[in-house]
């Protein structure tokens, strides 16, 4: 049985990029990853080779030093890097799928120069701070101000679940200014910008997430992205992307935790055969496969249409609620075929099960999905 990305249906880029991304995860990722997830480190010393790799670049177009892949690409090197460990994969997905995105398109050519260049090189590691305490679902209840000075702005507020928020050098900070909503390119080293210690979370602990507070901060007139009071509008643009990004990490996880049943249940023998060679076994390992290929296909549907340029926020939102959720499936089936032992942490099932959780909240729960989808189908009736 196959459990992987099929060879045969990629083109040559493709699978040059998958070949790096795989050797490279399997070789400096997965070794270390259960001993990261248990005391909580962040590897940027690994994040920065893969920036020397171009792997910050991937949706970077190649005019501003990136690889100016397509989506279905990033999807697939998101995958192998999931597959690995998914904190790595959501700190690479967190600093490309909206700071690189915005910046490419909304950035002016000297905002560009200053960061999207060394972002798209890997010598700057950027990250979004978004939701707040009391906005998250509803992000157009934002509470964080920007007031204008003589000299820029001033930024106060607290933000809440900033991936790569403690160890990011630039951060996109969004907060209410007298026109709306609206988008600031913050320097981490800034004065006021205070990250507190990462969260303790039960999954995803090698992601570096937590609470930013913002204290009068002051930053430069030209340290506004795009247009004042588009904010919102930016970041719903951004959300799909990485909602997008968040359907290949848990098609990753999946399919690392098929990979891992598929391997123990062709060790592991009771009552005299192999656990594979027993049908009911079979039918969930074949219902587990199944899942796996499929939300892989959704995502990668919705990848191609956002490349397209089509209206994509509905499949973006099926895709990432879809492979979300089948990786939650995937996992707990998982356990239940390593038995006793998946439930340990000496063996890796149990960790893909509780990264696999974070994928149903990041990027908006499986119920804001549901919502997006419903007013897909009914948009314009």
């Amino acid at each position: 049985m196959s459990t992987g990305i099929e060879a045969a249906g990629l083109s040559e880029t493709q699978r040059q990029i998958v070949d790096l991304v795989r050797e490279f995860a399997r070789t400096h990722i997965e070794p270390h990853a259960a001993e990261w997830d248990r005391v909580r480190y962040f590897p940027r010393d690994v994040i920065a080779e893969l920036g020397k790799l171009g792997f910050l670049g991937m949706v970077a177009p190649e005019a501003h030093d990136g690889m100016g892949l397509d989506t279905v690409t990033y999807a697939l090197a998101l995958e192998e890097l999931a597959a690995a460990d998914a904190g790595v994969a959501a700190a690479v997905n967190s600093h490309s799928a909206l700071p690189t995105t915005l910046l490419a398109r909304h950035g002016t050519p000297r905002q560009q120069e200053r960061w999207l260049k060394p972002m798209a090189r890997g010598t700057v590691l950027a990250g979004v701070a978004l939701a707040e305490p009391e906005a998250g679902s509803d992000i157009a209840a934002l509470a964080a101000r920007a007031a204008q000075r003589d000299d820029g702005w001033a930024l106060d507020g607290i933000k809440a679940w900033v991936t790569n928020g403690t160890t990011a050098d630039l951060v996109i900070v969004f907060a209410r200014t007298a026109a709306g909503i609206s988008a600031f390119l913050v320097p981490t080293d800034a004065a006021g910008y205070r990250p507190e210690a990462p969260a303790d979370t039960m999954g995803m602990r090698t992601a570096s997430t937590g609470v930013v507070v913002l204290r009068d901060l002051r930053i430069p007139a030209d340290h506004l992205l795009g247009d004042d009071g588009q904010g919102l509008a930016y970041a719903v643009e951004g959300t799909d992307a990485g909602r997008l990004g968040v359907a290949a990490l848990a098609v990753g996880i999946a399919r690392r935790a098929l990979e891992h049943a598929v391997a123990y249940c062709s060790e592991r023998r009771q009552f005299g055969r192999a656990l594979r060679e027993f049908e009911a076994v079979q039918f969930k390992l074949a219902d587990m496969a199944t899942r796996v290929d499929a939300a892989r296909a959704l995502a990668h549907a919705a990848a191609a249409r956002h490349d397209r340029g089509e209206d994509g926020a509905a499949a973006a939102s099926m895709a990432k609620l879809f492979a979300s959720e089948a990786a939650m499936w995937v996992t707990t089936q998982a356990i239940q075929l390593f038995g006793g032992y998946g439930y340990m942490r000496d063996f890796p099932v149990e960790k893909l099960f509780r990264d696999a959780k974070a994928m149903e909240l990041y990027e908006g729960t499986s119920e804001i999905q549901r919502l997006n989808v419903a007013r897909g189908l009914t948009a314009g009736r």
